[in-house]
């Protein structure tokens, strides 16, 4: 059944518009009566078209329920801008694999330097690519994707969290035995092509953000948000 997201609802009724109103007419070609889920805030609504046009669809409302395809955590990604187009691609498997926010961090060893200005105007593309990954991965809740912080911006909102966890490449403690628990409120920090510098790693320790280690090799910063957010949803039984 397709899947969008929407917050136009009301009691009974549903109201969609834009893009999704224009795709749900001309490319899907739904017709009155058709069923279509739609999804706000973990929630998954079942919904029976009513009325379409280019402008708006509207749906009446038949069934709803907490979605079971989200985590049992609040897992936020704290990423190190990477070059080229890596961050599109930690953006569509966060977003499959359950995290609920990425924020990309402006840290000392990035080569990729946007200003908060240029940086901004990539956030319409970044959140679209997010949407999409939660539509194809069955999710009910969509991925917020911040505006670009710094360092020390990044590091006040991690202390915020129930447990926040920065991958270091010099090392670390194990994931599994960070205390990760289901309910938790979770950060993960990870670094750019060039890591991190001892100043960042100090600063982290300072502010009781715990280091983790993820293993011997050495992995590239794209992959390594993928299989740290995979162990982190392994250990807290959400894999």
């Amino acid at each position: 059944m397709p899947r969008f997201f929407c917050d136009d609802i009301s009691e009974e009724r549903i109201s969609i518009t834009g893009n999704d109103a224009r795709h749900i007419g001309r490319s899907l070609r739904m017709r009155l009566g058709d069923e279509i889920t739609v999804c706000s805030q973990g929630v998954e609504y079942i919904s029976k078209i009513l009325t379409i046009s280019d402008e708006e669809v509207i749906c009446e409302i038949t069934n709803k329920k907490p979605s079971e395809n989200e985590a049992n955590i609040s897992l936020t990604l704290f990423q190190a801008m990477p070059k080229a187009d890596k961050l599109e691609l930690i953006i569509q498997k966060s977003a499959e694999l359950g995290v609920q926010r990425v924020c990309p961090v402006l840290t000392a060893r990035c080569v990729s330097r946007p200003d908060k200005k240029a940086f901004d105007k990539k956030l319409e593309r970044l959140r679209r690519i997010a949407l999409e990954a939660c539509k194809q991965s069955g999710r009910a809740k969509l991925v917020e994707i911040t505006p670009l912080l710094s360092f020390e911006e990044c590091i006040d909102k991690m202390q915020q969290t129930d447990k926040a966890l920065m991958c270091y490449e010099k090392g670390g403690i194990s994931m599994s035995d960070a205390g990760l628990s289901a309910g938790q409120s979770i950060s993960l920090l990870i670094g750019s092509e060039g890591g991190f510098d001892d100043a960042e790693a100090d600063l982290a320790k300072r502010s009781g953000i715990t280091l983790i280690g993820l293993g011997k090799r050495i992995l590239r910063c794209e992959t390594a948000p993928i299989a740290a957010s995979s162990i982190i949803m392994h250990l807290t039984g959400n894999m």
